[in-house]
């Protein structure tokens, strides 16, 4: 296992686990945070991992981005970085030869939203939601819209990034976003059951056929994330949601 202060990457047999790891914070995102969860899936690939499960400690995905750190004055050095850095997550992401396996808990909000459709396959507990609000706070959401824009129709994009409200499990499974919709306190299990399947099947099909999948889209599908956030309109700092 290798651990760092924000992120732990745990290798098994053929799959691993990518865990985000403030809880303190509801594994709120900071750019520390993403460097770390870089390296992690990197061991995690070096290791022979064919499947990654994505997830929050202590039964919570991620609420967004650290309101209260962004805010600090003077600004931490990493807030320079941060939407590069933050865009060559993404990125990493979409390269990904691993099957990547989200398990949502609780919620994820936001900047933790686009993380969770970075998933191949969503496993959403029951109870748990995806909020894609930044359109309520003045914000872009170029991460939620290109994933979205990859994985779904514009109508089902305009109805989760403008409409901003919180899209609960069910939802997401009857919009082709979730994979399964399971109890809330066997999501982690679920996803880990299935990341170790996927890691016990033979060769290299897997990542060929995630590929497969992405041939032919210009710029193999990578075009996106640059081309959401050419769109020439400012966006607000981050804020804090409405609770619900």
């Amino acid at each position: 296992m290798r651990t760092s202060p924000m992120a732990q990457a745990v290798l098994h047999d053929g799959w691993g686990e990518l865990i985000l790891s403030r809880p303190d914070r509801k594994n709120a995102l900071i750019g520390p945070m993403v460097a770390d969860l870089q390296s992690g899936l990197a061991t995690l690939l070096s290791g022979g991992a064919k499947a990654v499960v994505l997830r929050g400690a202590q039964g919570v995905f991620c609420s967004g981005l650290d309101v209260d750190a962004f805010a600090e004055d003077p600004a931490p050095a990493w807030r320079a970085s941060w939407p590069t850095d933050w865009a060559e997550w993404h990125r990493t992401l979409y390269r990904c030869p691993a099957v990547i396996v989200c398990a949502l808990e609780k919620y994820a909000i936001n900047a933790g939203a686009s993380m969770a459709l970075a998933a191949d396959l969503l496993v959403v507990g029951e109870t748990a939601t995806l909020l894609v609000g930044e359109a309520a706070l003045g914000m872009l959401a170029p991460m939620n819209i290109a994933w979205l824009r990859l994985r779904t129709s514009e109508a089902v994009a305009a109805q989760l990034t403008l409409g901003a409200r919180r899209t609960g499990a069910a939802d997401l499974l009857r919009l082709g976003l979730a994979y399964e919709v399971v109890a809330d306190d066997q999501t982690a299990a679920r996803a880990s059951e299935l990341a170790a399947t996927l890691g016990g099947y033979r060769g290299q099909a897997l990542a060929g056929i995630k590929a497969a999948l992405r041939a032919g889209r210009p710029e193999g599908g990578e075009a996106v994330f640059d081309a959401v956030q050419s769109t020439g309109f400012v966006s607000a700092a981050p804020g804090r949601v409405a609770k619900t």
